[in-house]
């Protein structure tokens, strides 16, 4: 009985600190980003934006407006419907982060590359690249 109380009390210590660190603002800048890739949702993905990004889809691309780059995303989306994205690394420090993901679209497998950088608490998309996985 002992040792249920002690491992209940450790359980609940334990859980606090996941609480505390969810309150204090350690935010996945990743995860919505990864809903929206997963879903095709260019206009949701624009919003992440930077005003200017670099943007590469099938080895195509370069500096675009926010427009050009939510046209270019469409477009892929339209010859490659999504099916699921999965994150598979992500890093970075304060202000510069970056993911790795999989998307599965069009019956192919696609590699993912996004960088984001921070001002504050709002979070922008720098680069995004998309090539098929060998």
């Amino acid at each position: 009985m002992r040792i249920l109380k002690f491992g209940l009390a450790a359980a609940v210590a334990f859980l606090s600190c996941f609480s505390l660190k969810a309150q204090t603002g350690d935010y996945d800048v990743f995860v919505p980003i990864a809903k929206y890739l997963s879903q095709g949702n260019t206009e949701a993905i624009s919003a992440w934006y930077a005003d200017n990004l670099d943007i590469t889809v099938l080895s195509n691309g370069g500096n675009a407006s926010r427009n050009q780059a939510k046209q270019i995303l469409k477009t892929f989306f339209e010859s490659y419907t999504p099916r699921s994205f999965e994150l598979r690394y992500t890093a970075g420090r304060a202000n510069m982060k970056y993911a790795l993901g999989t998307l599965n679209a069009g019956g192919e497998n696609f590699l993912v590359t996004i960088f984001v950088s921070s001002k504050g608490d709002t979070y922008t998309i720098q680069q995004i690249k998309i090539e098929r996985m060998q």
